[in-house]
């Protein structure tokens, strides 16, 4: 029997020390603890493989030289909590390794004392933020609509036809205003289809002149034209065994749109300047914010060609008609930007909700993209709010708030959204959670925060599953 075992204090339980130092090592957060002059008297595996330190390094330094950052909330945050008292929970922070290089973390700290209350000295622990998205990305690879956020019913019956559309071969025809995510809803199409292996080949067509844009489709042979030197392969030998996107596809010539039908049709093409005929071997998906039907009326699109692309609609609503995905995707882009430029602002004010939501977007979810990527710009760190917007979005909102009168709180657009929610599940909650893309008990604190009220049993009584 090891003499160790039981010889450590009773609050150990008689577990030995070696047991609690590989505890300690084996746990995922990093945790620090300190001394009362705030030097370093224990340190886990977690935070050293953080920041790049041997142990024998990090024994007996000042916290704050490991724990380094520029950023003002971060400085002494340990000391600060040893001198005060006063723990601090879940604050996000920007830290820096030896190397120089950003951790984004959420930190917390705690004073620790002995039986009669006297401090001994503190703890910090931390989670890397950029270590946890990692794992949840690596997780995600496998979901195909890990890039497309929405809480949308529209949108959700949506995405329940696309592994239908994405099995069949046939060519699709994406509709949508410009911004809304059609070359995302194109990229999930491809990843579902049994071509998801081959290349996803995207062709701007509005971007391209008549006189470049065929030579970029189809290719090229040598000397074809002046300065052609060699064989070129175009976008469609790139796409072969695969999709080929083409977006903008109202923008296409008549020309153009005259060779792109024998593709569909007879499944060969020639290169520029080539008579040998090429098989082709690519599935078709297109998109456009032009009204074709119209376009093929008025002569400037070919009815044929028009037939042959429209086999397969989907359309997708503009970001004016589901608002509720607004705070979703402010939330997804400023994790994004935390993620990649390492400036931690954790979320907006209510009342910058409240402009966001009342703005009709022109430009979709670009546009709200671009609006909350200047607003992360002028936001120092944590919360973004009115000032720190566009100016003209702010104008604009002052403007239509002095013809209007007193403007709605965000709350109350946010709590008509969960009742509609919950009243198409019949007021089963974790069916609800799942369609909000939020945790049960995330939407149990709304619920509480908003006032909305529940059927008893979770709706369960109603023949509703009991999955939560």
């Amino acid at each position: 029997m090891d003499d160790r075992k039981g010889s450590g204090p009773a609050a150990t339980g008689g577990i030995s020390p070696e047991f609690l130092l590989d505890v300690f090592n084996s746990v995922s957060d990093g945790v620090v603890a300190v001394d009362r002059q705030a030097r370093i008297t224990a340190i886990n595996r977690a935070a050293l493989d953080t920041f790049g330190f041997a142990l024998h390094e990090a024994l007996g330094r000042p916290v704050d030289e490991i724990l380094a950052t520029d950023d003002p909330a971060g400085r002494n945050v340990v000391a600060d909590t040893l001198r005060s008292g006063r723990s601090v929970a879940d604050r996000n922070l920007v830290l820096e390794d030896r190397r120089g290089r950003l951790v984004p973390v959420i930190l917390t700290t705690a004073v620790v004392r002995d039986a009669a209350g006297k401090v001994l000295g503190g703890a910090a622990t931390f989670r890397n933020l950029a270590t946890t998205r990692r794992v949840v990305e690596e997780a995600d690879r496998s979901r195909p609509f890990q890039d497309i956020v929405t809480g949308d019913p529209v949108m959700r019956r949506l995405f329940g036809t696309l592994p239908t559309i994405a099995r069949a071969d046939s060519s699709v025809l994406v509709l949508g205003e410009t911004g809304t995510g059609k070359s995302l809803l194109v990229r999930t199409i491809h990843n579902l289809s049994p071509r998801r292996k081959g290349p996803l080949i995207t062709v701007n067509c509005a971007a391209l002149p008549e006189s470049l844009l065929e030579g970029e489709l189809f290719g090229a042979a040598a000397g074809a034209y002046t300065g052609a030197t060699r064989d070129r392969v175009g976008r469609l030998g790139a796409a072969e065994g695969g999709t080929l996107f083409l977006d903008e596809i109202g923008d296409v010539p008549v020309s153009v749109q005259i060779k792109l039908l024998r593709v569909l049709q007879e499944r060969v093409y020639e290169r520029l300047g080539d008579v040998r005929p090429r098989s082709s071997n690519v599935r078709f998906i297109t998109a456009t914010h032009r009204d074709l039907p119209t376009m093929v009326e008025t002569g400037g699109f070919r009815r044929d060609f028009f037939y042959r692309i429209n086999v397969l609609t989907v359309e997708i609503p503009p970001l004016r008609e589901r608002k509720g995905d607004i705070p979703l995707l402010i939330q997804r882009f400023l994790d994004r930007l935390s993620e990649r430029r390492g400036k931690a602002v954790t979320g907006v004010s209510s009342r910058v909700l409240e402009i966001l939501t009342a703005h009709d977007y022109p430009g979709n979810i670009r546009e709200l993209e671009n609006i909350v990527e200047h607003a992360w710009v002028m936001c120092e760190s944590g919360i973004i709010e009115p000032r720190h917007l566009p100016s003209d979005l702010v104008a604009g909102d002052e403007e239509m708030a002095s013809r209007r009168g007193p403007v709605h709180g965000f709350g109350r657009l946010e709590a008509d959204y969960i009742r509609q929610v919950l009243r198409r599940h019949r007021g089963h909650r974790g069916a609800a959670a799942r369609e909000l893309g939020i945790h049960r008990t995330t939407l149990q604190r709304k619920l509480k925060k908003l006032g909305i009220r529940t059927p008893p049993g979770d709706g369960r009584s109603r023949g509703q599953d009991s999955e939560s």
